[in-house]
């Protein structure tokens, strides 16, 4: 694609965030909240294109001055400087024009959402739990350096240690564009506690990812929902087993269930339940999208397909292999202690090569 056609397609772009930026002062589009939550956010992903376009086009101008120079001076020094910053531009205009290209190409539009995580102890027993309890732990840490902030909603604990299942609710700034790659098979290959012979064993975990729905995003009907009250039961201090407010919600048109144990007030565990059972409902429209997607790219194949191994966690060789992409590590416990972002920076960058592929920019 030439310098012209690049900025045409942006000069359109730029005229289209005029028109947004002139609407989300419009009261009557503020009135409307579904509409304006729509253009406002809009309006932010357009403003990253249009200052992109602008760096761009102002390189481009400086470069068409310095070819100028060049042809027009006979001062050598001034030629000399014209040539430097000629080659200096073309340098850093490849660079500029794919990454331009790559914000041509749409998002998926959950990707800037918060996220459910939910995480469920697969083949191998107690193993299987603790094996949860590490990923869950893994999660959180991984969370933490990103500055979001979780919830647990609900969980169910192993026998031996760890958890059958913990959901949680993540929140902070494109949480599920980044949490997305991690659903899936997750196995683990280790000697477990409780074996005596020194035995590697391998279990498993499954990891789901939803993108969290907005109020405006599904519409649930009271009538459609019924509710259970129940008392919370493991960690929480005196109200556990004593005070009647953990929340499960059944939604009878799709016999969906979620429960919400983590507050005291039963009222607030509603409100979170009611939360991840929109996102549930929400997810089972939004999957026909993720199966269309998965059989094009192959870093998403674990969305569109739960049931896909995607990665392995090798204890005795203290490795973790992503099956996606063919990548291995030898860097275990600092990955089991939140450092994921290396893994899910080239699983990005391998998604962002399929997504340009795609679009035959």
């Amino acid at each position: 694609m030439d310098h012209n056609t690049l900025l045409s397609r942006l000069e359109g772009l730029s005229g289209r965030f005029e028109e947004v930026s002139t609407l989300i002062t419009d009261p009557a589009v503020i009135a409307d909240m579904k509409r304006f939550v729509k253009l406002n956010k809009e309006y932010h992903d357009l403003e990253k294109i249009v200052a992109a376009r602008n760096e761009y086009k102002l390189a481009l101008d400086h470069l068409n001055e310095a070819k100028t120079l060049l042809d027009t001076e006979s001062d050598p020094e001034m030629r000399e400087m014209a040539k430097a910053e000629i080659d200096d531009i073309q340098s850093r205009l490849p660079q500029m024009e794919e990454e331009i290209k790559l914000m041509l190409v749409p998002n998926d539009p959950q990707d800037s959402k918060n996220a459910i995580l939910e995480i469920r102890a697969g083949t191998g027993g107690d193993e299987a739990s603790i094996f949860a309890g590490d990923l869950w732990r893994m999660y959180s840490k991984y969370c933490e350096t990103k500055g979001w902030k979780t919830q647990v909603t609900s969980f169910s604990e192993g026998t031996s240690g760890g958890y059958k299942e913990i959901v949680m609710e993540v929140s902070g700034e494109n949480v599920y564009g980044t949490l997305k790659y991690e659903s899936g098979v997750h196995r683990v290959q280790r000697v477990p506690a409780t074996e005596t012979q020194g035995r590697v064993h391998t279990s498993a975990a499954t990891v789901a990812v939803l993108p969290e729905a907005e109020e405006f995003d599904v519409e649930v009907k009271e009538s459609d929902i019924r509710v259970d009250i129940f008392c919370a039961s493991g960690h929480g201090g005196q109200s556990v087993n004593t005070t009647y407010s953990a929340i499960r919600l059944v939604h009878l048109p799709t016999g969906i269930t979620v429960q919400c144990q983590d507050e005291k007030s039963q009222l607030k565990n509603k409100a979170k339940a009611m939360v991840e059972l929109r996102s549930r409902i929400y997810n089972m429209e939004y999957q026909k999208y993720l199966d269309e997607i998965a059989s094009k790219r192959k870093t998403m194949v674990s969305t569109g397909d739960r049931s896909a191994k995607i990665r392995t966690y090798n204890y005795p060789q203290s490795r973790v292999t992503d099956h996606r992409i063919d990548l291995t590590l030898y860097n275990l416990p600092t990955i089991m202690d939140g450092e994921l972002q290396p893994i899910i920076d080239k699983l990005i960058v391998a998604e962002n090569a399929e997504r340009l592929k795609e679009s035959e920019l």
